[in-house]
């Protein structure tokens, strides 16, 4: 019986992970460094294709712009000015910095991981990584130590991911997680269609941090630009927000769709909770608008400074959270 095949790689320096089904139809580059997804390849009308915007090189592994398909944690998006306050005292996640103090997406992106278990079969592999670098005075304003261990369940046609948080140490700690890729189904994204599955919409200031209490959220009814609810072309709108109130199906999954009309290919990118951020890559120093980001988030950006989110971001002591989302892939045409 053929199996999916799991080997060793390199870009640059940096040490990666290949997986590659038996039909060599699907393949998938993983970086050990914030176990992060390079590449995923697989057939499109019949030739192969990248579904996804990743590092193309060690240098842009390195220097994380754009955090092309990194893994977020123990926060996504952005922290206020680096500060926030938990069980009354006060952290800084840039001591001494000053001026432009924006910190964004956590530690775990840029954090050496191990390869510590591996399970192939004829139809998925399965990996499963670690990295235990969270400790106290590993990172700035972050005393806490968290274990956090990432699964990987690769197929045809899906991509499954699950990170796991331990809280190994003597007190709670804050943490939420989350995942920011980069899909490419066209370029740019203008022509493709998205559909999310969501009723509110995140307010921000000019700096993209949420606004205060309740005015932060913004039913949809009354922001129609901003509404995909009902699928429709991206077009030539700039969006770098997040969306809340997921409707999910009876297994819990919430879907946000995008499709390319061209082709027929579509991908479904689902969560178990959260919310879901979009950005359409306008920013980007490079192929800007060539890809979009649509990411599972577990809490909105500046969460760690939101009282609304206190109880959720708490691990306690030995406690583990985990968050699981993924993608799937599909096409109306014959892939032959």
């Amino acid at each position: 019986m053929t199996r999916y095949r799991i080997g060793e790689g390199r870009l640059g320096a940096e040490r990666t992970v290949v997986v590659t089904s038996p039909d060599e139809a699907t393949r998938v580059v993983l970086a050990l460094r914030g176990a992060t997804l390079l590449s995923w390849r697989t057939l499109l009308g019949g030739r192969s294709t990248e579904l996804t915007d990743g590092y193309r090189d060690e240098a842009e592994l390195l220097s994380q712009e754009g955090v092309r398909n990194g893994l977020l944690a123990p926060f996504p998006n952005r922290v206020a000015d680096g500060r926030y306050r938990f069980l009354g005292r006060e952290h800084d996640l840039l001591p001494g910095r000053h001026g432009s103090r924006t910190v964004y997406h956590g530690f775990v992106r840029e954090a050496p991981f191990e390869l510590v278990d591996t399970t192939t079969g004829p139809g998925s592999a399965r990996l499963r990584l670690r990295t235990t670098r969270i400790r106290p005075g590993a990172y700035p304003g972050y005393p806490f130590s968290i274990d956090v261990e990432v699964t990987y369940l690769i197929s045809a046609n899906e991509i499954d991911i699950e990170i796991r948080a331990t809280n190994l140490g003597t007190g709670p700690a804050p943490y939420a997680a989350g995942w920011h890729p980069y899909f490419s189904l066209s370029k740019p994204i203008d022509d493709l269609v998205l559909r999310i599955p969501a009723d509110t919409v995140v307010r921000t200031d000019d700096d993209l941090i949420p606004l205060a209490g309740e005015s932060g959220f913004l039913p949809l009814d009354q922001c129609p630009e901003m509404d995909f609810r009902k699928p429709r072309r991206v077009g030539g709108a700039v969006i770098d927000a997040c969306f809340t109130g997921l409707e999910t199906g009876p297994d819990g999954r919430a879907e946000t769709v995008l499709s390319d009309p061209a082709t027929g290919a579509e991908l479904r990118v689902w969560q178990l909770g959260g919310f879901l951020h979009l950005f359409t890559g306008d920013t980007l120093n490079r192929n800007r608008r060539d890809s979009i980001a649509l990411e599972p988030v577990e809490a909105i950006t500046n969460a760690f400074n939101r009282a609304e989110f206190a109880e959720a971001l708490r691990i306690e002591p030995g406690r583990e959270r985990r968050f699981r989302f993924g993608v799937s892939y599909g096409c109306q045409v014959d892939d032959g």
